[in-house]
């Protein structure tokens, strides 16, 4: 099924949450809606499920106005950060509970309920801990579980709202390989809130960039990466050092990915001196914090190998120089 939303305006008082937004998604999309807090992603995300309504503007379903639906009958399987589980009911009884409450004529049989459940478990991986009950499970269990009984009612759209922010950086890790799986396998349109830059680029077909209740950029996670349509989207995904420079035109200001930036001790025209404030060599590239001679601090990125070749020492002067970067005019300065 596809998404669409169009000129969604929303207002909390005195604050606009969002401003005009016009997205769509495509039927079987993984999408992300990545920004930082106060972006506009969440309520963007409630809008579509329904659990919001916009001041102005429509969402569509397969081209139909959904907008004045409640969230039910819009079939939409929603994902919290926060589980959102029945303490009280075992794991199985959780993922059922969206089909035994169903009005009786749309109510599978119990043998149709414990077919469909028991399916899905063995899906999510957690055939064998149906009767358990929440507080026995890890935080990856449970936000399985929470994935599953969303997926029970056989929803057209899934909506996650940060469905991975509450868990540690390896459990995170293993479950969006996993979520991953699991969309390919069910085609199903889904669209999930993050903050995090690399999730958002390892999970998604397509990301959507937010700030202040607007769409920075949409693009597959290589687009918004390496072609950014604004200064906001640049520094917002990964780490970007800033140089002064001097164009054509005047003064202007370039952004450089650290992994783009060359550092010699061979003097160079187009390079700036800079000195060595520190080396992270942990892990599979190298970090070199740098300070240069007009004060600004930066930052490389090196190889194993060309750390060992360089055995650069603190303090030590050395030459950059960009391989690459962007410029952006000065009518794209924003408060940050």
């Amino acid at each position: 099924m596809s998404i669409e939303a169009r000129g969604i305006h929303k207002c909390f008082g005195d604050f606009t949450a969002l401003r005009d937004v016009n997205l769509a998604v495509k039927e079987g999309e993984l999408v992300a809606l990545l920004g930082p807090s106060g972006s506009g992603k969440t309520t963007l995300l409630r809008i579509v499920a329904g659990l919001e309504l916009p001041d102005r503007g429509s969402v569509l379903f397969d081209g139909e106005d959904a907008t004045a639906r409640s969230a039910r009958d819009r079939r939409v399987g929603f994902v919290f950060q926060h589980y959102a589980l029945f303490r009280h009911m075992t794991v199985f009884e959780n993922v059922a509970f969206g089909l035994r409450v169903r009005p009786r004529r749309e109510r599978p049989s119990e043998r149709g309920i414990r077919a469909q459940v028991s399916e899905l478990l063995e899906l999510v991986q957690l055939g064998a801990l149906g009767g358990r009950l929440p507080s026995q499970l890890s935080g990856g269990q449970r936000q399985r579980v929470a994935l599953a009984r969303a997926l029970a009612v056989r929803p057209r759209v899934l909506l996650l709202d940060e469905p991975f922010g509450a868990l540690d950086s390896r459990v995170r890790k293993d479950l969006r390989r996993w979520l991953r799986r699991i969309h390919e396998e069910l085609a199903i349109t889904s669209v999930f809130v993050t903050h995090d830059q690399e999730e958002a680029l390892e999970l998604a077909d397509r990301v959507v960039v937010m700030d202040h209740g607007r769409i920075e950029q949409v693009g597959t996670p290589e687009q918004v990466y390496h072609e950014p349509a604004s200064r906001f989207v640049y520094e917002f995904l990964g780490d970007v050092n800033v140089f002064h420079a001097r164009l054509e035109d005047g003064p202007a200001r370039v952004w450089v990915r650290p992994h783009l930036l060359d550092v010699s001790r061979e003097a160079s025209e187009r390079g700036a001196r800079a000195v060595v404030e520190r080396v992270h060599a942990a892990g599979p590239t190298v970090r070199v914090e740098l300070r240069t001679e007009a004060g600004e601090r930066i930052q490389a990125e090196l190889t194993q190998e060309q750390h060992a070749q360089l055995a650069l020492a603190r303090a030590e002067a050395v030459w950059v120089r960009p391989r690459a970067g962007r410029t952006f005019a000065p009518a794209e300065d924003y408060a940050i």
